[in-house]
C-alpha cells in the first residue's frame, strides 16, 4: 500500500467532511428562527436524512456488496441485518442515555425528550459519515483515483444540505448559530477517520462496508421515524406544514444523491 495512496483518501475525504461545515454556513445569515421556522427545518433535516439512508447508504451498500461477490439475495439480506442492528443500537441508546442537559450539554429550558430526539439524530448523521469516509478510503487505497475523485466529489456535495440539517436541528434546541455551524463541522470531522482508516485498511475496510453502510442507516431510519417526524408533526399539528418540509428535504437529498452517486 502507497504512503502517497493513504495521504490523498485522507485528504479527499477530509474535504468531503468539510463541506458539511460548508452547508451549515447559511445558518450564520438567518435571523433568530420563529418556534415554527425551527421546526419546518427539524422537518427539512428528517426528509434529507430518509433520502440518504437509501440513496447514500442502504442502495450503495447492496451494490458494494454484490461486487464482492454476494448474490442479490445474500447482498440484500446483509443490507437487512445491518440495518436491523443499526436500528437496535439507537434504539437502545435512546433507552440509556441520560437527559443531556443536566451535564451541561444544552441549555436548561429544553424538555428532556426533544434535547435527547435531537441528539440522538445528530449522533445518527455523524455516525453515518463514518463509513461515506471509509467509501471514499477505499476507493482510493484499492488505486483507482478515477473512483476514489468521484465518490469524494459526490459525497462532498451530498454533505452541503446535511450540514444544514445538523446546524438547523440543533439551532432549533436553542443552540447559537455559531455554535450549531462548529457542531456541524464536528460531525462533519468523522469522514476523514473513515476515509484514513479504509485508505490504510482497504483490505480489512472493504468487506466490512456494506455492514458499516446498513447499520448507519439504520440508525437513522430509526430516530428520523420513531423520533423525529413524531415531534415535528405534534409540534406543527397535522397540517401539510410538516409534510411538506420533510419532502423539501427528501426530494433535496435524492436529487443529489442519484445525481452524484
Amino acid at each position: 500500500m502507497s504512503d502517497s495512496l493513504v495521504f490523498v483518501g485522507f485528504v479527499a475525504s477530509l474535504l468531503a467532511g468539510l463541506a458539511t461545515f460548508v452547508g451549515a454556513l447559511p445558518i450564520l445569515a438567518v435571523g433568530r428562527p420563529t418556534e415554527q421556522q425551527e421546526n419546518l427545518m427539524l422537518g427539512f433535516a428528517a426528509g434529507v436524512m430518509l433520502a440518504a439512508s437509501f440513496f447514500s447508504l442502504i442502495i450503495p451498500g447492496i451494490e458494494q456488496a454484490q461486487a464482492m461477490g454476494a448474490s442479490k439475495a445474500e447482498a440484500s439480506g446483509t443490507m437487512v441485518a445491518a440495518v436491523l442492528l443499526g436500528g437496535l443500537l439507537l434504539a437502545h441508546l435512546n433507552a440509556v442515555v441520560p437527559p443531556l442537559d443536566r451535564i451541561g450539554l444544552g441549555p436548561r429550558a429544553i424538555a428532556d425528550a426533544r434535547f435527547r430526539r435531537v441528539w440522538l439524530f445528530v449522533a445518527a448523521i455523524t455516525l453515518h459519515n463514518f463509513p461515506e469516509g471509509l467509501a471514499v478510503g477505499t476507493s482510493f487505497g484499492g488505486g483507482d483515483m478515477a473512483a476514489g475523485t468521484a465518490t469524494a466529489i459526490g459525497i462532498g456535495l451530498q454533505n452541503l444540505p446535511e450540514g444544514f440539517a445538523v446546524a438547523g436541528a440543533l439551532t432549533a434546541l436553542g443552540y447559537s448559530r455559531q455554535r450549531a455551524v462548529l457542531l456541524a463541522l464536528a460531525s462533519g470531522l468523522v469522514e476523514p477517520v473513515g476515509g484514513l482508516a479504509g485508505a490504510a485498511l482497504v483490505s480489512i475496510a472493504t468487506p466490512l462496508l456494506p455492514w458499516a453502510l446498513g447499520f448507519a442507516a439504520g440508525a437513522m431510519i430509526y430516530v428520523v421515524l420513531s423520533e423525529i417526524i413524531p415531534e415535528v408533526q405534534t409540534r406543527l399539528g397535522p397540517g401539510r406544514r410538516a409534510s411538506s418540509a420533510l419532502m423539501a428535504g427528501l426530494v433535496t437529498m435524492m436529487f443529489l444523491d442519484s445525481t452524484l452517486g
